[in-house]
């Protein structure tokens, strides 16, 4: 049997991606702690994703199906219909929340809350941790080594990623990113081993499970991402055209496994779980975002927040794009197609989706623009791209690491 720890699994690449990795994860936990150092009680949302998974957890009732008080929708920091159900999010969010603070004493006094309030936020570092290592393996694999660590340092010093994961005065879309980037990948990824002489659905029980997983992830924690579900039939059948039908039935099965495991975010309570599915807004899309130039300009805003490096290298990675063929491959164009898509939904929907689904397009940017750069690397100007793009992400890594330093404390 082959040994599983060895230099090709963890080499060079592997720390230094790691180390990068590391300082996503120290610049998250200081910008949480930014906020938690001087407030003892935690903000309306988070009061509330709390307060709905202690009582699912503690068996008296299931989170945001309905509020535990309906009646104060007014005040309700979510998208709740007058019934108090959460239209856009299933009651994972508000588990994942209160999970943690179930291995804590019950006294959640305001002396000890700058040790408790921590507590909650675990989950969604450890998301924006594995999100990023995620975007690590999949762009070395599309784009080589030099590809995945212009990827990672983008993401690595992404303010909104780092805002994200942190859940500084925001909410956890951390969690829709890395379940709409896992289920994409995914799908391609179980697309390949089709081309394998092997029995397909059986080998594939794995990769199966992890589709099914991310996409439960992905619509549990944000409904409108069920535009998911037939993107990943769409590019099961795209990719491996040759055996269609045993991509179809892979398809179904992921679909199975993820239903099942939203039907588990619910504790397997039917009753909640056919209310929730009733109240739930899968849709809620509206075109009258696309008629107003100002949605445009706030999309580039939240854009250039996300990533100031994506102001120089995305309008680069557009123009290599539409002028030099050689870049038009599946590697680059897939992630360029969702990201395009992401960025309408996000237009279309103007409440809390839309923010989840700009976030979501942010890691397959950050994909296509180190593909482009990858390949242009391997031109005869390689020295000439090597330069501006080592000056591009150094400045943007000062620029991150500074205008972070000048967050207030509290």
């Amino acid at each position: 049997m082959r040994p599983y720890f060895t230099r090709e699994r963890f080499g060079r690449p592997q720390f230094l991606s790691g180390l990068l990795l590391l300082c996503f994860l120290a610049q998250a936990v200081w910008l949480a702690r930014a906020e938690l150092r001087t407030a003892h009680d935690p903000d309306g949302q988070e009061a509330v994703r709390i307060g709905e998974g202690w009582k699912q957890w503690h068996g008296h009732g299931t989170a945001a199906a309905p509020l535990l008080d309906a009646a104060v929708t007014d005040r309700d920091p979510f998208r709740a219909d007058d019934s108090g159900f959460d239209t856009e999010h299933s009651p994972l969010l508000y588990v994942v929340s209160a999970a943690p603070l179930l291995a804590w004493p019950r006294d959640f006094a305001a002396d000890s809350a700058a040790y408790w309030r921590w507590l909650p936020r675990i989950p969604f570092l450890a998301c924006g941790l594995f999100l990023g290592a995620s975007l690590w393996y999949v762009a070395r694999r599309l784009c080589g080594n030099t590809g995945g660590f212009v990827a990672l340092t983008f993401y690595c010093f992404s303010p909104s990623m780092i805002q994200a994961s942190a859940v500084w005065h925001t909410e956890p879309e951390i969690v829709a990113a890395w379940g709409a980037f896992g289920t994409i990948f995914t799908a391609i990824a179980v697309a390949h081993t089709l081309y394998a002489p092997r029995e397909v659905v059986l080998w594939n029980w794995r990769r199966i499970v992890l589709l099914g997983i991310s996409l439960a992830i992905a619509v549990g924690s944000q409904f409108s991402l069920i535009v998911l579900v037939p993107m990943a039939l769409g590019f099961l059948l795209y990719v491996a055209p040759v055996r269609r039908q045993a991509g179809f039935v892979i398809w179904i099965a992921a679909f199975v496994v993820g239903f099942v495991l939203l039907f588990a975010m619910y504790f397997f309570h039917a009753h909640a779980f056919a209310e929730s599915m009733r109240h739930a807004e899968f849709w809620g899309a509206t075109w009258r975002g696309f008629t107003v130039l100002g949605v445009y300009k706030q999309v580039a805003v939240r854009i250039g927040r996300a990533c100031p490096a994506l102001a120089l290298g995305l309008p680069v990675a557009m123009m290599t794009y539409a002028a030099w063929p050689r870049t038009r491959y599946f590697g680059n164009t897939a992630p360029l197609l969702v990201a395009v898509l992401f960025l309408g939904l996000g237009m279309a929907h103007p409440h809390l989706a839309g923010a989840g689904f700009l976030l979501a397009a942010v890691p397959f940017l950050f994909i296509f623009v180190s593909g482009v750069l990858a390949d242009l690397l391997e031109t005869s100007y390689r020295p000439l791209v090597m330069a501006c793009v080592v000056g591009m992400m150094a400045a943007y890594v000062v620029w991150s690491v500074v205008n972070l330093a000048q967050v207030p404390q509290g």
